[in-house]
């Protein structure tokens, strides 16, 4: 402070007696609130002047020894009620000084390459549309350039597609980190990387992705309108899914199904794979109809069927005991029949014994779709002993569909039954054994 007197020009500013001799603060043996708090004021003084991270490592050392003493420090609370607690008012010192020390820190190289690996993330897992793409093209372009000469690096971007871009961020991440870059010595560099790793951050998020597009944006990119020379249909949508059965473009009815999110639209997705059955058996349709299927939706389990999709065996298998949900049950049992999995054909057997009768005729002519002859003897005995006509006349079809020489002897043996559905499944399987005879 001037104490009236002109002060001479080359005064020396005021500093503290821990400047003065270019020592550290030290705390006292005994540490009082006013004692720490003066420590923390010749902290504050030496962080505001470090100019290297040797400085500020010291800093936080400093800083450490203040958590330390305070942990450890027997302070008396506050006498005034609404006062604030001494230690809390240090603590929150000492939190205020860390943050101000992480601010100070840096940038690093390393902060850049981590940039870079989380862009590479972004550039792999989004799906970007045709415009997106050459924009995080330009984007890399523009990152990676400049990058290299600033380096002193011969590099020749490679973006070519999605795979080439993730390539040309990795080798510019290699090149950072092998560079060696001081935080003191190359600030200025790594602060230019910084800026650069930030602005690709920010083309990256601002480049068109596939979800920006609205449902009918997306199906134009996608060329699910192409097959339609007019709009007279309506909606359009229906017409042009029309046409991709009719061409039997399994991909493009999956692109509606997953698009268009109304229940008109998924209902006509599957009753087009329903009608084209094996030939829209792909590994993505399937897929798609075993992640329904295993929520136990019945037009999903039906669907398969069709396509006589004998990888969903397993799955629909665990259905198979469902007796507290009948309609489940008819459904899966004729579509294990329709894949014609000899794995379900035990199980189904077994069925043929279960107590709801409406249920065991599904049983009964899934086996025979099957067609395996170790249904035989099951059949046979149902055809026998069940008590309702239509569980034995669907054993005695399914004998017949079975088709070897004993299933239709089996069958055969009643052609004279007095239920009519009987001895009609028995006499079929009678000109069929008369058929095979030769003639004498």
């Amino acid at each position: 402070m001037s104490n009236g007197e002109d002060e001479p020009e080359d005064a020396p500013e005021e500093t503290t007696s821990s400047e003065q001799n270019g020592e550290s603060p030290v705390l006292p043996g005994e540490v009082t609130e006013e004692s720490l708090s003066e420590y923390l004021d010749d902290v504050a003084e030496r962080l505001e002047a470090a100019e290297t991270e040797a400085d500020l490592d010291d800093v936080e050392a400093l800083l450490d020894d203040a958590e330390s003493s305070l942990s450890e420090a027997d302070l008396p609370e506050s006498d005034e009620e609404d006062a604030e607690d001494p230690r809390e008012a240090l603590e929150s010192r000492i939190e205020e000084l860390r943050s101000s020390l992480a601010e100070a820190r840096g940038p690093y190289a390393a902060d850049v390459i981590a940039d870079i690996e989380e862009a590479i993330d972004d550039v792999e897992s989004t799906e970007w549309t045709e415009t997106g793409l050459e924009e995080i093209r330009e984007a890399i372009e523009a990152f990676t350039t400049p990058v290299a000469e600033t380096l002193g690096i011969d590099f020749e971007p490679e973006t070519e597609d999605i795979d080439a871009l993730a390539f040309t961020l990795e080798s510019i991440g290699d090149a950072i980190e092998d560079a060696d870059l001081d935080p003191d010595v190359d600030a200025e560099t790594i602060e230019s990387l910084v800026d650069g790793a930030e602005t690709l951050s920010e083309d990256l998020e601002d480049a068109e992705q596939w979800e920006d597009l609205k449902t009918n944006e997306q199906l134009y990119a996608e060329g699910f309108y192409d097959v339609l020379g007019h709009y007279k249909d309506y909606p359009v949508e229906w017409a042009a899914l029309k046409a991709h059965e009719e061409a039997g473009n399994v991909d493009m009815i999956l692109l509606a199904l997953d698009s268009l999110q109304s229940e008109f639209m998924e209902r006509h997705c599957l009753e087009a794979f329903e009608r084209m059955g094996k030939r829209a058996a792909t590994d993505a349709a399937i897929d798609e109809l075993l992640g329904r299927a295993e929520k136990r939706e019945e037009d999903a389990i039906r669907i398969l069927g069709k396509m006589a999709a004998e990888d969903v065996t397993e799955t629909l298998l665990e259905y198979v005991d469902e007796d507290s949900n009948p309609q489940l049950q008819k459904t899966t049992f004729k579509a294990l029949g329709e894949i014609g999995a000899s794995e379900a054909v035990q199980p189904l057997a077994n069925k043929l014994e279960m107590e709801n009768e409406n249920v065991r005729p599904y049983a009964a002519r899934a086996l025979g779709l099957i067609g395996d002859a170790r249904a035989i003897d099951p059949l046979t005995e149902t055809l026998e002993t069940d008590a309702s006509p239509d569980v034995r006349a669907a054993a005695a079809w399914a004998l017949r569909q079975i088709g070897t020489r004993e299933a239709l002897e089996a069958a055969a043996d009643y052609d004279d039954e007095r239920v009519f559905i009987v001895q009609t499944e028995a006499e079929k399987a009678q000109e069929t054994l008369n058929a095979d005879t030769p003639a004498a």
